[in-house]
């Protein structure tokens, strides 16, 4: 998908700027934007460090943000040089990142650095949320999956929000240091635990229940809103354009990946796979219902209104941490001949729980998969192979346990599942979802996020032809731009499959 970047483009061609933050990198890229294609250039690639800062006698852990947006800042100054030098319009700029997250601000200056959400301290959140309303009556008012690093529990936590008049989401703080305009957009909103599923507005029962102060919470924006233009100090630091300006996207990584999710099918299900999984359908309302709760299904808002249906499944952050690990150890990983070596693997490994509390802050997860085994009495891996592949093989039960959740709950038949995002990467993770899932697997493209996030953008200012562009128009769009592979289920490992990942009922091998 690379552009060339040569000369002019078509009528009613341009280009925009994403602004994409995961958890473990950052990136900036151009989208280039015709009546037939849209087209990514890297501009910038940085990594995302969080930093350890002991605080209140313990390792707290932080978000760099200044760092991060300096980075950003680097990249958007070199792609809008680019755009000048070869007589393109840049558009717009717009932001997306990670969910959850936030900064507090007073009188506009940001008070402390973000925490991260594998800090430790939300878990004290989630008892003072809970004494004051019920988890049944919580779900029904969010319709979110109990995770216990939601944005309610983390300020229900942190005694500095009576500190601040402002809370800011990531891409909100990004946006709002570009161009001076507090907003949530509503995508990312709707992963923070206070935002009411039936009415799409701050609930101010929840609010309370959390002890979040009354103004904390910016007014709420759509995708596809102009936030605003450039801070006067940014336009001098970019030497961008007057009329240059932020658009708001699927500020929610996830949110703008599902945009880029190229289905013809309309019996699909994704998986946005990085360092979470997020396994989903999209649908037209959430559904709120007790067997949705029981499943600990979360409605999430989507593009345009609609709702990501999903599970947070954890991800490859089991995979790179575990490589991390033995790097510190002194070995030397290539992560290719690793993952073949996975896939020569042919004695049972150990399925575990991927959701299980212990896997979600930094550490050994090699040690910490041994753990969970000899407690469950099942014979740990042997090797960094056998535990890449138990990895791999207990995420994509996982997937396969949620895929038939999804139907279970929704009435609907999935009959494809789409992987996109940096897990569709991985051969042997795609190929063990189609077995385990029993369907196939269309795995691309790999930078859904960005691509969701400059099409958003391209449709606002009207490019390409995308003015008033539905979600199919785009999502085809993204299929004649991108490549994408196909994984069929193996006849050979369907009577294998051992879906259940739960610790109660975890098999002991595959």
């Amino acid at each position: 998908m690379a552009s060339s970047g040569q000369g002019a483009r078509s009528a009613g061609s341009g280009s925009v700027a994403a602004v994409d933050l995961g958890a473990t990198s950052g990136r900036v890229m151009v989208g280039h934007v015709d009546r037939e294609r849209v087209q990514l250039e890297q501009i910038a690639r940085f990594p995302n460090e969080p930093i350890e800062l002991w605080e209140d006698h313990r390792s707290a852990l932080h978000w760099n943000l200044p760092s991060l947006f300096a980075e950003a800042l680097d990249g958007l100054r070199v792609a809008v040089e680019r755009a000048d030098r070869e007589a393109e319009l840049l558009a717009s700029i717009g932001v997306d990142s990670w969910a959850v997250d936030y900064a507090l601000l007073q009188g506009g200056r940001m008070v402390g650095l973000p925490y991260h959400y594998r800090d430790a301290r939300h878990t004290q959140g989630v008892a003072t949320v809970q004494r004051a309303m019920d988890p049944a009556e919580l779900y029904q008012r969010t319709g979110l999956q109990h995770l216990p690093f939601n944005t309610v529990f983390q300020m229900a936590a942190d005694p500095l929000v009576h500190a601040a008049d402002r809370a800011l989401l990531i891409p909100d703080l990004v946006g709002y240091w570009l161009t001076g305009q507090a907003a949530a957009e509503t995508t990312n909103a709707s992963t923070t635990g206070l935002r009411n599923a039936r009415t799409g507005m701050w609930d101010p029962a929840i609010r309370a229940a959390a002890h979040v102060p009354t103004g904390l919470l910016p007014v709420l924006r759509s995708p596809g809103d102009a936030l605003g233009e450039l801070l006067p100090s940014v336009h001098a630091q970019l030497g961008a354009p007057a009329s240059l300006g932020v658009t708001l996207v699927g500020s929610h990584d996830t949110a703008s990946a599902v945009v880029a999710v190229p289905a013809t099918d309309p019996d699909f299900a994704y998986i946005s796979s990085g360092t979470w999984s997020l396994v989903g359908v999209e649908l037209e309302r959430p559904i709120l219902t007790a067997a949705a709760s029981a499943s600990n299904c979360t409605n999430e808002g989507g593009v345009d209104g609609r709702v990501r249906f999903l599970k947070n499944v954890s991800g490859l952050w089991l995979l790179s941490q575990s490589i991390r690990t033995w790097e510190r150890a002194g070995h030397t990983i290539d992560l290719e001949a690793l993952l073949t070596a996975a896939a020569d693997v042919t004695d049972p490994v150990p399925l575990f729980d991927t959701m299980d509390e212990r896997f979600t802050p930094p550490g050994d997860i090699p040690e910490r998969i041994d753990a969970w085994c000899r407690e469950h009495d099942i014979a740990p891996p042997t090797s960094p192979a056998e535990h890449v592949r138990s990895i791999l093989e207990s995420l994509a039960a996982a997937y396969a346990d949620t895929v038939e959740a999804l139907e279970r709950v929704t009435g609907r038949a999935i009959r494809v599942v789409h992987v996109v995002g940096g897990g569709a990467q991985n051969a042997l993770l795609c190929q063990l979802t189609a077995d385990r899932t029993e369907r196939p697997v269309l795995a691309g493209p790999v930078e859904a996020t960005a691509l969701g996030n400059v099409l958003v953008q391209a449709r606002a200012a009207g490019l390409g032809g995308l003015a008033g562009a539905s979600l199919d128009a785009l999502r085809s769009r993204v299929a004649r731009s991108v490549r994408l592979v196909r994984y069929l289920p193996r006849a050979s490992r369907l009577a294998q499959r051992t879906p259940a990942t739960r610790p109660d009922s975890v098999r002991n091998s595959v």
